[in-house]
């Protein structure tokens, strides 16, 4: 039986079956991602806290996935490809159902960590078993079905999130995962035993994964409490900052002179690998952060239905399905390097657009960025693959792609705290310079020529302020991010140019 390919054990009845598995698989997990950026108003209204502490339950969840990544080749060598895929889908399901059961932010985050945890590993083992379900010469098509689903899941995310929301409650954007991942297990125990990988004991760094939680914690922590804490004139804010520093530079040391690291450094000495990678972080961190800021603005500040907000963020990845095929046909007959420079200056181009949404704003205006965006994407996404891990030797590459899914998710969580304060810093900037530039008496007469009581008066008049400093703040985001994608496009275009796309050994990116 060792002797005969994984795939000729399967009947292609069941290749399709077990191939459809793995997809909704992916597909579950990478929709977990955006679904709940639309609902955050909701959720945090029903758990009496604020907005911005709403957003833990998105940062908790790709902090945890983050970390949970360099686990994820130890863990497969461990307990085997297909446990680790079932327990992991298990263990999201049971999470999954815990979130939609939480009373208060405390266990909501606890369970969005757990969440985290148990997904992290799905999505490059989803890819694993599919490259062992299909043959080589199927395994283009099956790769390109795994693919829809990632572009597929932040698209319908954000709908299927703002619909729920608006029309039954926040906790079914949980709930819905619990039978789709029953289905899962039951379908991958039933279908991929025979092509489930060997397993032998191999040595963890356990001391590097403590250092590494202790570290990310400290940091993420940080982030999320500091702009309601003062930041650095609160000693927890910098005690926190202080353990997440040293525990930084105890890691580096730590993980440069392992002989089985939990985050392989040595991958960095390669240069189109680390201006690659570090352009994918920065880029990533800023996409990631408008689809949480957006939501939040039109919900907020527009009056915009979670369902209106979700559909504006969805056309991204909407308008990204019709151009992937471009891109995956000029992969190799363009230099990498200049597909994504050309998208990711494309995507500034669009932030500077967005800098001057006003209140005034139609639905169409709001949407066009997001259309024009999506155009742009697969051409950053797919050829940044062939970019950093073109860079790296064979026998590297498991190790550089776990690494550059770590930083990719750890840029998401780390630009989002830091947009979200960015901005609370340029509205409250914004809301004195527009408080001083009004006129209150000519407003005043206004309003109590129009039947306005004093209070409502004061009331109306401060609203108005709030709602014009939103936008304000968002255009300076917006601006930030521009240029934020700009140096990110600079370093892929300093990184050398990177190995031809059959020479590059894709099978464990994710």
């Amino acid at each position: 039986m060792a002797d005969i390919p994984s795939w000729e054990r399967l009947s292609p009845r069941q290749r399709t079956l077990a191939g459809l598995t793995l997809a909704l698989a992916n597909f579950i997990v990478v929709l977990d991602l955006t679904i709940a950026n639309v609902s955050v108003p909701h959720i945090a209204g029903n758990l009496g806290i604020s907005p911005d502490q709403g957003t833990w339950v998105i940062t908790s969840y790709a902090v945890a996935e983050a970390i949970c990544v360099p686990l994820t080749g130890w863990l497969a060598q461990r307990f085997g490809a297909l446990r680790l895929f079932a327990f992991g889908m298990a263990g999201f399901g049971l999470f999954s159902l815990l979130c939609g059961l939480s009373t208060t932010l405390g266990m909501i985050v606890v369970c969005r960590i757990g969440q985290g945890l148990c997904g992290g590993p799905l999505m490059p083992m989803s890819q694993t078993l599919l490259l062992r379900v299909f043959p080589p010469d199927q395994r283009g098509r099956a790769m390109g079905m795994w693919a829809m689903t990632t572009l597929l899941g932040p698209a319908i995310g954000p709908i299927v999130g703002g619909y729920i929301s608006d029309n039954w409650s926040w906790h079914w954007i949980f709930f819905i995962n619990v039978p789709i991942t029953v289905v899962c297990v039951l379908a991958a125990f039933a279908l991929l035993r025979p092509v489930d990988t060997e397993t032998s004991r191999q040595p963890i760094d356990r001391v590097g994964l403590a250092l590494l939680i202790f570290w990310i914690g400290s940091l993420q922590i940080m982030l999320d409490i500091g702009r309601d804490h003062d930041w650095f004139g609160d000693p927890l804010i910098v005690m926190l900052a202080v353990f997440a520093g040293i525990g930084f530079c105890v890691f580096l040391i730590w993980e440069a002179t392992q002989d089985h690291p939990i985050v392989d450094l040595r991958v960095f000495r390669h240069s189109g690998f680390s201006f690659g990678v570090f352009a994918l972080s920065l880029c990533f961190g800023a996409y990631f952060a408008s689809i949480v800021a957006i939501p939040q603005w039109l919900q907020i500040s527009m009056g915009y239905t979670a369902t209106d907000a979700g559909i504006v963020t969805a056309f991204t990845a909407m308008t990204a399905l019709t151009t992937s095929p471009i891109a995956a046909r000029l992969l190799g007959k363009v230099d990498s390097r200049v597909m994504v420079a050309c998208a990711i200056l494309w995507l500034a181009c669009m932030s500077v657009l967005r800098a001057h949404w006003n209140t005034s704003a139609d639905f169409w205006t709001l949407a066009l960025p997001q259309i024009l965006q999506g155009f742009a994407m697969p051409f950053f996404f797919i050829p940044m693959t062939t970019l950093t891990l073109g860079a790296v030797e064979p026998q590297e590459t498991a190790s550089a792609a776990g690494l550059q899914n770590f930083l990719r998710t750890m840029g998401s969580a780390v630009a989002t705290s830091l947009v979200l304060t960015g901005w609370g810093d340029a509205q409250r900037v914004s809301h004195s310079e527009l408080a001083g530039a009004i006129q209150p008496e000519q407003a005043q007469a206004l309003l109590s020529g129009a039947g306005f009581s004093s209070e409502q008066i004061r009331q109306t008049i401060d609203n108005l302020v709030n709602q014009q400093a939103a936008v304000v703040g968002l255009n300076y985001i917006f601006l930030i991010t521009a240029l934020v994608l700009v140096a990110s496009a600079t370093l892929v275009i300093l990184s050398p140019r990177p190995k031809p796309p059959g020479q590059v050994d894709t099978s464990a990116a994710h």
